[in-house]
């Protein structure tokens, strides 16, 4: 449906970016590219060609530099998932804030291989300083309230989340209670199915839509359990948890593009655990330090070809 020319740079009330989820203006119209108008397109190259020139312009010296009309440059705004052209430029503002952004950081096959390595590090760190970002503290803090009560937790994931689960897993001594990572799906039902109103469950899931990740998290809650999401977006997932963690990244689906989903998504099992670590008595503080210690010798010992027993 072909948008009318708007008095103002703001989109109608019931547009599509309402409904769309926050996340790097670059990536967003570098995904929206393949779908637009002719005209719409040729708004959206200037901007991925010279994104900082944009931040310095009017909607009417956009639209003179694309050769396009004001109300196509509105039009593009909405097409690509903003309210209209001051939030996209508030956004596109942000992203190149972060740094190197994720569309100048694709990789080609022509790239040398120290190209391949700048661009690998600057699109992780760039990514997950955005997850940093987007962080909602007020559920970090409940999420950290549920795992520092449970008295066993158990961790769900598939494909590289399942990944998480596993690390997560390896973390128990800062957990200090029982943990456990089930990649099979019907071990996760039964696992859930039998959880305690003192359990907590968290499930792990990118996109937020995985099927047997949303049932393990209704079965777990109709069990009594509660349940923390770690997802890459709203969804089914996050509606079926007690409290859901947005950990948001910029992955896309070029062909070469580094997972930092899964990077993120540790990093968030890192915080989670080291918090719930800070909660506990001076006692478990002690047994960890005691472990810490056990495992620098063992370390020490593996390292020294003439120790003996």
């Amino acid at each position: 449906m072909r948008i009318p020319a708007m008095p103002t740079d703001q989109a109608p009330q019931d547009s599509p970016a309402r409904s769309r989820h926050f996340g790097n203006a670059l990536e967003m119209v570098r995904e929206a590219r393949s779908t637009l108008r002719k005209s719409d397109g040729k708004v959206a190259d200037l901007v991925l060609t010279d994104p900082f020139r944009i931040l310095q312009m009017s909607v009417a010296e956009t639209a003179a530099l694309a050769g396009v009309s004001q109300p196509t440059v509105i039009r593009f705004c909405v097409a690509s998932g903003f309210s209209g052209y001051q939030e996209f430029k508030l956004r596109l503002a942000q992203s190149l804030a972060l740094g190197r952004t994720a569309t100048h950081s694709v990789i080609s096959g022509e790239d040398a291989l120290d190209a391949v390595a700048d661009k690998i590090f600057e699109y992780t760190i760039t990514s997950l300083d955005w997850a940093r970002r987007a962080l909602d503290d007020g559920a970090l803090e409940r999420a950290v309230d549920l795992l520092a009560k449970a008295t066993s937790i158990e961790f769900f994931g598939f494909g590289a989340s399942a990944l998480v689960a596993e690390d997560a897993q390896q973390k128990f001594p800062l957990f200090g209670v029982p943990c456990r990572a089930q990649a099979d799906f019907h071990q996760q039902i039964m696992t859930a199915s039998m959880m305690r109103p003192s359990d907590v469950a968290v499930v792990i899931s990118n996109t937020g839509r995985t099927r047997q990740i949303v049932e393990a998290a209704e079965a777990a809650r109709a069990s009594g359990g509660k349940v923390v999401g770690i997802v890459g977006a709203l969804g089914p997932v996050s509606e079926a948890c007690d409290v859901a963690l947005i950990v948001e990244t910029l992955d896309n689906t070029n062909v070469y593009t580094p997972t930092t989903s899964r990077i993120a998504a540790l990093v968030l099992i890192d915080i989670l655990s080291t918090a719930v670590a800070l909660r506990k008595d001076p006692v478990h503080v002690e047994r960890l330090k005691a472990m810490k210690q056990r495992l620098n010798q063992l370390r020490s010992d593996e390292a020294d070809p003439t120790s003996s027993d």
